[in-house]
């Protein structure tokens, strides 16, 4: 139930993230990882050898994706797993079904299989999935793709059967991993149908080899070998041209009809009395097969049809016959449609189109007998705890009972893999009636249609839960009362209802047991979050301290971490950076003990000292501390917080000039930012108009801006204060004049008051540089006037070592921080923060220069350069001697970081200055 884990899954449009926590301790349930998924299938004994096809899959190897597609039947399969089991390079391998339409369960098997073939790749993500809480799908991907893009060696993976895929998030997934595909990785799709891949622009690039059906039909050379070779039919040439042509070379025809010829003896008229290679030929075939079969082998194939894979004691347990593992090894034999999938226990499953008409025939034959085949199935499964596909098989045999006992007992780990889809599927499969006395699947119901992003059932099904909990005993279901109110907490912070959102958590605390320390602890962060909505930072810090410490009683190492990433967050903006520091310091200390293995959230302290150290313009630190972040790996860090390294990575580069770079991270950042109950206060787009600025692309900054709706006469909230910050540094540099100059010098002043009151010190010292700013340079009075702000910023950061706020005022404070210390302004502290300018001062400096500050005065003479007057006519014109004029000037070049006029106004145009 612990609070951090709230923040890691998007909702539809502008919905919040929801919690994805358990709310009570569970028992382990075993992974849901199918190892037969993954195996690569076992190339049958006798094969029709199809050299050229294999050579064009060898040449297709230079395109990222190779697409393999023809109707069901053809060999697609067969002709991949064959090669892949003779390719010098290691081939992973996903059989996909229809559960994979879960984006969860798909990035799972689809991490899981590379990690079959790739050393050290497990190593590297063995966290991104596991219980502590997953990353988000695109941070996990990503995190996959570099791990794989570190390799020397290429790695292939084929997605078989991808035609069952119709979720449009798995589509965009693959789409996420062809756009970002690294050398190393080379993808084969087998599939019936084309999918939503931009196939023509991949093929435009030389991206896409394929193989489609008229590749893959059999030549008459390769039918003749696989009936006369393969299954020793022993036909004359006429009837193989003859049954080539009545098949058209699809390989499943053929094989069905040679299974079918074997005990016939009217060979020539059974060749000659089909036609086409449709549905009605395959119905035709299975039923020609099984009539010819002895009656247990006929029993066998069909009540086995319900199954997606197979081995000798689960389709004992379902047949009701004996020596399971000997009938299937014999179907092998017999080149029936029967897919070894490998691994410990033989499993095999039936070819999709052979089982589609088994089952089929079942269902005419034996309809009632279907729910007992499944009944039996999901017995099995549960024996050998596999639960999920208990519930499956639960599901599909109506027995909902069953179901619902299983579904208690596999939610809470399905849960902490993210599975809310599939969760939420198997929910809906269930009477309403039978939902009426499960209360705690109610609960598990709201939560999984909070993450959905359904709110409109959300209370239904809480209510549901409570109403049967009024006829009950509570004590029958202690902790069912406080996940209500949780959750009832968590949809409204969902819907932005602070205020409920508070009451629901403050009854959950009066509810909950004094020694129940997960889910005091989930109250503690819940409280925290509506006093950070309404600005109360000391009152949210104080929250999460008490979460803090319940969550490690608890022993929720990762999200107490996260409660202290909090707490040090606000610190920060509080301007006491050494009490943040030593409390991303004790989250280490319990993130890392000695001897043991790293807790998810380590990485994110690490993140979180660099800042610091960048804040005190220790660049070596600040690397340190990315550095060990790195080491520990992205999944080290808590999912909700890994926009924050790219962030951190983005304050290196502008500290070091590299802006365009700083501006690619960014972008990074905000793809990997996901909406959560936090106040979004804007913080990695206002970092990209910062930087944006800071390159004098003022225009570009001034866009972001309008997306936020901010102006100088808003209302001055907390949740808008670096939205409002970053609108008043655009029009400081944007050099309008002095009306400009006033709009921001009110807002400052309204900000001020509220940072001040609301005790953001961190906040306030950046507030009162820009008004040092927002004052003209020129006018003396103007620069007596902007000493008053600036002195009490440089009073309220001395303590604490700020310098980067500083530097971030760029050039045009230097002047003023010499006047500070000619006035006697902390002079040894302002002489530390003039010697961390130096290394950006100059043309050779790092920081490109802007034309940020030009003072009113400097944009007059500036426009007076773009015409052809000279210098003496300039200064007659403007009033002033020629000397002040080449003063004014040479200020303006430094400014635009040119030497002579003709550049000056060519970069004053390329700024939009002009």
């Amino acid at each position: 139930m612990a609070f951090t884990r709230l923040y890691s899954r998007p909702l539809a449009g502008r919905r919040r993230a929801v919690p994805s926590f358990p709310v009570a301790p569970t028992p382990p349930v075993t992974s849901p990882i199918i190892d037969t998924k993954i195996y690569l299938p076992q190339p049958r004994r006798s094969l029709v050898t199809r050299a050229h096809l294999e050579d064009q899959l060898n040449a297709g190897l230079y395109a990222n994706l190779c697409l393999v597609l023809a109707p069901a039947g053809s060999g697609k399969t067969t002709l991949v797993s064959a090669w892949a089991a003779a390719s010098p390079r290691p081939v992973a391998w996903l059989s996909l079904d229809n559960e994979d339409n879960d984006p969860e369960r798909f990035a799972a098997y689809f991490t899981a299989a590379l990690r079959v073939v790739t050393p050290g790749l497990a190593e590297q993500l063995e966290e991104a999935l596991q219980p502590a809480g997953p990353l988000p799908l695109p941070d996990t991907l990503t995190a996959l793709l570099n791990a794989v893009g570190r390799r020397r060696e290429p790695v292939i993976l084929v997605l078989d059967d991808y035609h069952v895929i119709r979720h449009a998030s798995v589509h965009a997934m693959l789409n996420f991993i062809l756009e970002h595909q690294p050398p190393q990785l080379h993808l084969i799709v087998i599939t019936r149908e084309a999918p939503p891949f931009p196939l023509a622009r991949l093929r435009v690039r030389n991206g896409l080899s394929e193989l489609g059906a008229s590749e893959l039909r059999f030549t008459l050379g390769e039918a003749a070998t696989f009936l006369n070779g393969v299954m020793g039919l022993g036909l004359s040439p006429e009837d193989v041209t003859a049954l080539d042509a009545r098949t058209e070379g699809w390989v499943a025809g053929l094989q069905l009809a040679a299974l079918s010829l074997k005990h016939r003896v009217d060979r020539s008229a059974f060749i000659h009395g089909f036609a086409g290679n449709d549905t009605y030929v395959l119905e035709y075939l299975v039923e020609e097969i099984l009539a010819r079969q002895p009656e247990p082998v006929r029993r066998f194939l069909l009540h086995t049809a319900v199954l997606e894979r197979l081995n000798g004691p689960l389709c004992d347990a379902v047949s009701g016959q004996g020596g399971g593992q000997e009938r299937l090894e014999s179907l092998e034999r017999q080149n029936f449609f029967l897919v070894p999938l490998g691994g410990a226990g033989r499993w095999y499953r039936y070819h999709r189109l052979f089982a589609e008409a088994l089952e089929a025939r079942l269902r005419a034959e034996e309809a009632e007998r279907v729910p007992l085949l499944h009944r039996r199935a999901s017995t099995w499964f549960e024996q050998q705890d596999l639960l999920a596909d208990a519930v499956r098989h639960a599901l599909a045999g109506e027995d909902f009972e069953r179901a619902a006992d299983l579904l208690e007992r596999i939610i809470p780990e399905l849960r902490r893999d993210l599975r809310e889809g599939a969760v939420l599927g198997w929910l809906q499969a269930l009477p309403e009636e039978l939902m009426r006395s499960r209360p705690a699947l109610n609960v598990h119901y709201a939560k999984a249609l909070l993450a959905t992003g359904d709110l409109h059932s959300v209370e239904a099904r809480l209510s549901a839960a409570e109403r049967w909990l009024e006829v009950r005993r509570v004590e029958d279901r202690p902790h069912l009362p406080v996940e209500i109110a949780i959750y009832r907490a968590a949809s409204a912070m969902t819907l932005g209802e602070v205020d409920e959102a508070e009451r629901h958590a403050q009854w959950a605390l009066r509810l909950s047991n004094e020694d129940d320390h997960l889910a005091r602890g989930a109250v503690a962060g819940f409280l925290g979050l509506t006093s950070l909505h309404r600005g109360h930072l000391e009152a949210a810090r104080l929250h999460w301290a008490e979460g803090e410490t319940l969550l490690l009683r608890a022993g929720h190492v990762p999200d107490a971490v996260g409660a202290a990433r909090a707490q040090a967050d606000i610190l920060i903006v509080q301007g006491h950076l050494q009490e943040a520091r030593r409390t991303y310091e004790r989250g280490l200390q319990f993130a890392c003990p000695p001897g043991q293995a790293a807790a998810r959230g380590a990485a994110d302290m690490h993140v979180g000292l660099s800042g610091l150290h960048q804040e005190w313009n220790d660049l070596a630190g600040a690397q340190h501390h990315l550095q060990r972040s790195e080491a520990l790996g992205v999944h080290m860090g808590l999912p909700q917080h890994s926009w924050r390294e790219p962030m951190a990575l983005a304050g290196m580069h502008v500290q070091q000039g590299n802006l365009d770079e700083a501006l690619r991270l960014l972008e990074e950042a905000g793809r990997r930012y996901v909406p959560d109950f936090f106040p979004d206060v804007r913080l990695v787009s206002a970092s990209r108009a910062r930087v944006l600025l800071l390159q004098g692309r003022v225009k570009a900054a001034e866009a972001i801006i309008r997306e936020w709706s901010v102006s100088p006469h808003d209302a001055v909230p907390f949740v808008r204060e670096l939205a409002h910050l970053t609108w008043a540094r655009a029009r400081l540099a944007s050099s309008r004049g002095d009306r400009e100059r006033r709009g921001a010098l009110g807002l400052l002043t309204r900000l001020e008051e509220a940072a001040a009151a609301g005790g953001r010190t961190g906040t306030l010292i950046e507030i009162l540089t820009l008004q040092a700013l927002a004052h003209d340079p020129d006018d003396e009075s103007g620069t007596a006037t902007a000493l008053v702000p600036l002195a009490r910023a440089l009073e309220l950061a001395e303590p604490e070592g700020h310098i980067r706020v500083f530097l971030s005022g760029g050039s045009r404070l230097v002047p003023l921080l010499h006047r500070a210390v000619k006035r006697g302004i902390l002079p040894a502290y302002t002489r530390g923060l003039l010697a961390a300018f130096r290394p950006f001062e100059g043309e050779g400096g790092r920081v490109q220069p802007t034309g940020e500050g030009l003072s009113a005065r400097e944009l007059s003479v500036l426009k007076w350069l773009t015409t052809d007057l000279g210098g003496p006519d300039i200064a007659r014109a403007l009033g002033v001697s020629l000397n002040t004029l080449r003063t004014h000037t040479q200020h303006i070049y430094g400014k635009l970081g040119v030497r002579n006029r003709r550049s000056a106004v060519r970069r004053a145009q390329e700024l939009g200055i002009l």
